[in-house]
Formats: structure tokens, C-alpha cells, sequence
């Protein structure tokens, strides 16, 4: 059962976690057998509650990024359309929309084939740890090869948005961060770290919501509903979407003036030591 300490606490890791190029699908592994350890519980099973709740925390930080961009967001649904309908797209907003559309189908394409075997891994944190190590390493190199570009850009493109969408796909592997992922390919391409950020987070928006549709009703039997904590998963959601907004609209700060470098190093540690830690725990 989901107690309200856990659905508080995840919730927070949630909101930081997603946004943050940390990996929040591996924070939330972490965390929740971190917590099974501390209750006495077997943190390689992973029931259906665990796995709504999860839905629902993405869910929140959904809420967060459609709160934060709503002014942009407006202008891109509006111009997209009108750009459908005059058939032009020289519209900056109407691109946008465009390259958010066409990221999102090569995200799809890359990671539904490779759902079934990533999601398997909830039940490993220590191959999460080692992928988390990954997310490191893939910042690090994207930081030295951002510093070749004489003239970084501020201007999405067809290609970028391809690349961003693939990076995003690879981040169903729990423990490689989709943010991480997406803004580390967005630096290689050549764009400034605060545009692709924003495209990062709004790059998001249509998998979660999908995923939030979808996978309840795919995935879980009406039958199991009843026996949720509804309560305490609100909570958690609500946190989730509180945390998440605060941690986007400081992130943000924080990419203008500074290298993604520290996060790296949080991943390399953080990695490293929960390697050991539930290699010991097996």
C-alpha cells in the first residue's frame, strides 16, 4: 500500500528529476526500492499500484510544463493549424509545432519496439545505475563537443528535431535521462543550452500525455483501481507538479549562465554508489 511519506517523497524526486538531466525514471527506481528496503519489503516486485502511480507523477509534471509554457504553447496550436490550413509553415510557432510533431513520431518509432524489455528493468536498479553512469558520460561529451561550435544557434531545424526525437526514444531505457538525452543531442547539433532546453520540455508534452491515456487503460484492469490509495497518489501528483514547475523555471535560469557539467558528475557518483549498493543488496 502507498503511504503518504512515499507518495510525498517521490513526488518531489518526480518533479526534480524529470526536468533535471538526472533521469527521473531512474530516481523513481531508486527511490521506491530504497524505500521497500527501509519497510522490509522485496523492492524487485512492482505491483500495479506502483506503476499507476508512476503514470500519475509523469502526469504532474505534465501539468507543470503546460502551466509554464501556456503563453507559447497557445501560439503554437494556433499557428500550427492555421499553417495546416494555408498549407505555409514560415511561421516560427507553426515550425515549432511542426518539428515538435515530427521529434515525437521518431521518439515513438524508436522506443515502442523496446518497451517491453526497458520496463523489465524497474526490477534491476543496479543495470539502472550503470545506465545513470551513461546519462553522465553522454553530458560530458556533449559539453566538450558544444565548445567546437564557433556560433551555437537558437534556431530549431527538421534535422534537430529528428535527432532530439530519437535521443528522447533511448531514454526509455530507465537510468538514461530523457531530458539529459535530448538537450546532450540538441548541444551536439549545435543549438545554445537554453534553447534546447525549452525544446526538451516541450518536446515531452505529447509522450506523457499519450502515456497517461494510454497505458492505464492498456495496461491495468478496471478491477484493480478500487484498491488504490487515491488519496495519497494525489498527493504525490500534486507535489510532482508543484516541484516540477519550480525545477523548470530555475533550470532554465541555471542553463543560461552554466555548463550541464555538474550534473554529469551527479550522475557518475550516483551511479557508481548505487551500483555497489544494490549489487551488495542482491
Amino acid at each position: 500500500m502507498l503511504t503518504l511519506t512515499n507518495a510525498v517523497v517521490t513526488g518531489a524526486v518526480q518533479g526534480l528529476s524529470e526536468f533535471l538531466p538526472i533521469s527521473s525514471s531512474a530516481h523513481i527506481v531508486f527511490t521506491t526500492s530504497i524505500l521497500k528496503i527501509l519497510t522490509g519489503a522485496d523492492y524487485s516486485v512492482v505491483n500495479a499500484e506502483d506503476t499507476f502511480f508512476d503514470i500519475l507523477l509523469h502526469f504532474g509534471t505534465l501539468i507543470s510544463v503546460l502551466i509554464y509554457f501556456r503563453k507559447m504553447l497557445w501560439e503554437i496550436i494556433v499557428e500550427f493549424f492555421k499553417a495546416i490550413k494555408n498549407k505555409d509553415f514560415s511561421n516560427e510557432y507553426a515550425k515549432l509545432g511542426l518539428y515538435i510533431l515530427i521529434g515525437t513520431i521518431f521518439t515513438v518509432a524508436l522506443a515502442y519496439p523496446l518497451k517491453d524489455i526497458c520496463e523489465q528493468l524497474v526490477y534491476r536498479p543496479e543495470i539502472v545505475s550503470i545506465l545513470l553512469i551513461g546519462t553522465g558520460i553522454i553530458l560530458f561529451l556533449s559539453e566538450y563537443v558544444s565548445k567546437k561550435f564557433d556560433a551555437k544557434t537558437d534556431k530549431m531545424s527538421l534535422k534537430k528535431s529528428i535527432i532530439m526525437g530519437l535521443a528522447q526514444g533511448m531514454a526509455v531505457f530507465p537510468g538514461l535521462s530523457r531530458s539529459g538525452l535530448t538537450i546532450a543531442s540538441g548541444l551536439f547539433s549545435g543549438l545554445d543550452r537554453t534553447t534546447a532546453t525549452k525544446f526538451s520540455f516541450l518536446l515531452v508534452i505529447p509522450i506523457i500525455l499519450g502515456t497517461s491515456i494510454l497505458y492505464p487503460i492498456l495496461e491495468i484492469h478496471p478491477s484493480e483501481l478500487a484498491g488504490f490509495n487515491w488519496i495519497n497518489m494525489t498527493i504525490g501528483t500534486i507535489v510532482s507538479a508543484v516541484v516540477g514547475y519550480l525545477c523548470i523555471k530555475y533550470f532554465l535560469i541555471f542553463v543560461s549562465k552554466f555548463s550541464l557539467k555538474i550534473f554529469a558528475y551527479y550522475c557518475v557518483i550516483v551511479g557508481a554508489v548505487l551500483a555497489v549498493f544494490f549489487n551488495f543488496m542482491a
